[in-house]
């Protein structure tokens, strides 16, 4: 497998985060325009929020930790539960880190290499997470048009003549359409492994070192693809069932950060709404270009909920709670973990300098002493 990861790419990843979302935040600081109103609120934060916000931010780990968990288990036997939460936590980690969350495959699978797990399965069962997401949010999508999505959102906003339930409407459209593909992934996974050995070769041709790497690609392909098989069984359907139900709490930061936050500020608002309104916000940041969506986070949260629920002296400090469930209580733990790594290889004598990949085949753990 190339490398996909590297110690140099996540700093430089977090350092690109960190600068965008600077200026993301001067300028809801700057739409804001008062900032005597800011600092006199932060005087008047609901702190007891903020703990609630910090126990939300921790279900990126639980709850994806839990759905790798139920997903494995179908062909290993006892995965380790510890090892199950710290891959779905660092895989939230490095989508952070990364353009369009592509950092959070190569990390997950990582994780799981390091608790035990085989390639082919942690690979396998990072697509399955993929699918069972993409299923939870095309199927919450219809459901909270049901609950009221249309009349909520569509009296709201104004982007380009779009209303948000236009907007809402639109990026369920593309959740839909991939989760579509990805189903007829598992139920005709000998078209996909086909497929996958159709561009190998085609690639191979172009260079011997190229050729000689999709070799083992070749291989794990093959094996892989007895793994997707599992899931196209009774047994397979409903643990992708039950991950799809635990993509809820997996992604609660997402859809809970801006109901946690108004709280926060003080000002009470009608839960299904927010959520709603959040779906949305999740929906239009999934497949951000920059890093953990900085700078359009910022300003598209705080343009949308400013038009709803947010009076505009408030709204930085809204956006810096927000954006703190959402992933700056991640991103901080995260680091912790992933120095203690780097650390431990460098303890085992093993080394590891900052151009070595962060993916399954270049960076297989030491064993535990």
């Amino acid at each position: 497998m190339a490398s996909v990861l590297s110690p140099r790419l996540l700093l430089r990843g977090f350092l690109i985060f960190i600068g965008i979302s600077v200026l993301g935040y001067a300028g809801v600081l700057l739409y804001g325009n008062n900032l005597s109103a800011f600092l006199e609120a932060l005087g008047r934060v609901h702190w007891g929020w903020i703990l609630v916000g910090v126990g939300l931010a921790s279900m990126d780990w639980f709850g994806g930790g839990l759905r790798n968990w139920v997903l494995v288990r179908l062909v290993h036997p006892n995965p380790p539960v510890a090892g199950m939460i710290l891959s779905g936590g660092m895989g939230a980690w490095a989508a952070y880190l990364t353009p369009f969350n592509s950092g959070a495959g190569p990390m997950t699978i990582y994780a799981m290499r390091r608790a035990g797990i085989p390639l082919p399965l942690a690979v396998t069962t990072t697509l399955m997470s993929f699918i069972a997401t993409v299923l939870f949010f095309a199927l919450a999508g219809p459901l909270a048009i049901v609950l009221g999505a249309g009349r909520s959102l569509g009296n709201h906003g104004n982007v380009l003549g779009l209303t948000l339930y236009d907007l809402f409407l639109g990026s369920l459209g593309l959740f839909v359409g991939i989760g579509v593909v990805l189903v007829a992934v598992i139920v005709f996974p000998g078209i996909a492994r086909r497929g996958l050995h159709w561009a190998a070769t085609r690639l191979s041709r172009r260079s011997r070192r190229v050729a000689e790497r999709l070799e083992g690609l070749r291989r794990n392909i093959d094996e892989a693809h007895h793994s997707v098989k599992a899931f196209n069984t009774p047994r397979g359907w409903l643990a992708l069932a039950w991950a799809t139900l635990l993509s809820g709490p997996s992604h609660a930061n997402k859809l809970l950060a801006g109901y946690v936050a108004l709280r926060a500020v003080g000002i009470q608002a009608q839960f299904v709404d927010v959520l709603l309104v959040q779906t949305l916000i999740t929906f239009l940041l999934y497949f951000a270009p920059t890093p953990g969506a900085s700078g359009i986070a910022e300003i598209l949260s705080s343009a949308v909920m400013s038009s709803v629920y947010i009076p505009k002296e408030l709204a930085p400090l809204y956006t810096l709670i927000w954006r703190c469930i959402l992933s700056y209580f991640t991103l901080a733990f995260g680091f912790v973990v992933f120095s203690r790594w780097v650390h431990g290889r460098f303890k085992a004598g093993q080394g590891l300098d900052e151009d070595d990949a962060v993916d399954a085949d270049a960076l297989v753990p030491a064993p535990e002493r």
